[in-house]
């Protein structure tokens, strides 16, 4: 079993896992119910399992119009969300790949709705600076962020909100889960989007011992 995987075996009734999947799942949702009509366009960086959008979607009366790509290196991750996805959201690509590297979403650009959740706890502050001021090369106009990341000490959380408004997002919800170390904002794109850069590195996972998150 990889280190994904077991980290996957952590949700379960009442966990913070589940606690924070539950308030990704509502930042989902009311960013689809804002979305205008026709297509909307998602692409989820680290997608693990999928279980987070696509757990959002069966009932949502917006559902049949998401479309999108999940991009997981895991491999036994990657096939969980791709058996789901083809049974609830037919429309999203599941792609065993690299999320870290902007090539990685070509032709799935630019994106209503992006996910980013599980990532900054597990990569440099700088590289969480870096993907923030990224982020608006994946986006269309008005495309929702939705991100995660651990308020254990020192909280960088705070830091991160003002880099999402630097980078030209308005802050459309954060929440920090009461008797937890989770964290989850959700942004939206106010300026004007970035041209797409192929070549772009966002971040790079750092080895375990190393990571903010097992500190």
């Amino acid at each position: 079993m990889s280190e994904w995987v077991a980290w996957h075996e952590g949700y379960g009734p009442g966990t913070p896992l589940t606690l924070r999947l539950t308030v990704v799942q509502r930042f989902i949702r009311t960013a689809l119910d804002q979305c205008a009509p026709g297509p909307i366009d998602l692409i989820s960086l680290c997608a693990g399992d999928g279980r987070d959008i696509l757990g959002a979607l069966p009932g949502h009366p917006r559902g049949p119009d998401v479309r999108g790509r999940l991009v997981e290196l895991d491999p036994e991750l990657a096939q969980r969300a791709r058996d789901q996805a083809a049974e609830v959201a037919p429309a999203i690509d599941v792609v065993t790949g690299d999320a870290s590297l902007t090539a990685t979403f070509a032709g799935a650009l630019p994106a209503n709705l992006v996910l980013a959740c599980g990532i900054f706890g597990n990569v440099s502050d700088d590289d969480i600076h870096n993907t923030v001021s990224h982020l608006p090369s994946l986006c269309a106009p008005s495309a929702t962020v939705i991100w995660t990341r651990g308020t254990f000490a020192p909280d960088l959380t705070p830091t991160i909100r003002a880099w999402f408004t630097e980078s030209g997002f308005f802050e459309v919800g954060f929440v920090a889960i009461p008797k937890t170390t989770v964290g989850v904002g959700a942004n939206q794109l106010t300026s004007d989007p970035h041209a797409f850069d192929p070549d772009v590195q966002l971040f790079r996972f750092l080895p375990a011992q190393e990571r903010p998150s097992r500190r």
